[in-house]
């Protein structure tokens, strides 16, 4: 990674620069870190009004801030509305992170018919199978698999040993961290009598632009028709997608959520961790989840949702649990109660 100067930087962001007298626009950036560990050459950012007191004394060379913390800055500041997305941004400039993959690793097992554009990398013991499609630019991480006729768009990237099954494809920008599995079977049985009868999986999964899916997680494929993830979805680590399931635009879900068969997302939804989804339902756009949410029917207004139950001491949960099981018969009495006094 090139250093960057702090003109250059605000410039990405389109944020204001406002220089500290020690430094210039030229002054350059060569790292980025918090605001209570950050030194000279680094870049840090305020956006969380709990690290405020951090900011004082910090040692960052410069720091991304919204106008209101402007006056409290003892260093250069990359003025912006929305600093985390300024942070981000800059996150990505800065970014170090290797290529999964570099050239094509001798060690690859790749099928004589396998298209591949220009550009493309394979790491070591990787295996691509026939049919399989892979655009320009295009990384496959060490110890991928690639089933037949997977098709897998520009610039995407695979992390090592993830398992993209046959029929996949996988759109343009997507980044899929190491362990995950796409296109495994459904879990699809009838029962004769006591004895499970598999279903063949025969749909596909079919994955947009720009999607994120994190390590361990598993996408299956659909029963009949496919699976699908639309542009810009983000999925956590471990997450499970069942067959047939459709997750609208933009749609974030959070690690360990679990997503049964058939259930629809709409646009923006967002999804805590350890969330459930019953199978079969629909979710309207911009509905919201808090952690350990269970849903089991559909949502059709917007809005935020939640159903956990927070920790609380032994001996306080264990009286709600007591309270609890006594509910139904407390309803009961009430309802013996109403029904007297309207005689």
């Amino acid at each position: 990674m090139q250093p960057v100067s702090l003109k250059d930087l605000a410039d990405h962001i389109g944020a204001e620069l406002v220089l500290a007298p020690q430094d210039q626009e030229s002054t350059l950036i060569q790292g980025i870190s918090t605001l209570s560990s950050a030194g000279n050459g680094q870049i840090s950012f305020l956006s969380n009004s709990k690290y405020r007191s951090q900011l004082v004394d910090t040692a960052a060379q410069a720091v991304i801030l919204h106008p209101d913390n402007l006056a409290d800055c003892p260093c250069s500041a990359l003025v912006t509305q929305d600093p985390y997305v300024g942070f981000a941004l800059i996150a990505q400039l800065l970014d170090t992170t290797p290529a999964a993959a570099v050239d094509i690793a001798p060690s690859a097992v790749i099928a004589d018919d396998v298209q591949m554009g220009e550009g493309v990398a394979v790491g070591a013991n990787a295996v691509i199978e026939s049919g399989v499609v892979l655009a320009d630019g295009v990384q496959i991480g060490a110890g991928c698999f690639i089933g037949k006729n997977a098709i897998i768009g520009k610039r995407t990237k695979l992390w090592a040993n993830v398992t993209i099954y046959h029929e996949v494809s996988i759109g343009e920008d997507c980044l899929v961290q190491s362990a995950t599995v796409i296109g495994s079977d459904g879990f699809g049985y009838a029962n004769n009598r006591g004895r499970w009868i598999k279903i063949p999986q025969l749909g596909r999964v079919r994955i947009g632009n720009r999607v994120e899916i994190g390590a361990s997680t598993t996408i299956d494929r659909g029963a009949l028709e496919d699976t699908v993830i639309a542009d810009g979805v983000i999925i956590d680590n471990q997450v499970q997608i069942a067959h047939n399931v459709e997750l609208g635009e933009s749609v974030a879900i959070a690690g360990c959520a679990v997503i049964a068969g058939s259930t629809k997302l709409g646009k923006y939804c967002t999804v805590g961790g350890l969330s459930g989804f019953a199978g079969h339902i629909e979710i309207c756009d911009n509905a919201h989840f808090t952690g350990m949410t269970m849903i089991t029917k559909s949502i059709n207004e917007p809005g935020l949702y939640s159903s956990g139950v927070p920790a609380s001491p032994n001996k306080e949960w264990r009286k709600s649990m007591v309270a609890l099981r006594n509910l139904s018969s407390l309803n009961q009495r009430v309802k013996e109660l109403e029904k007297a006094q309207s005689k």
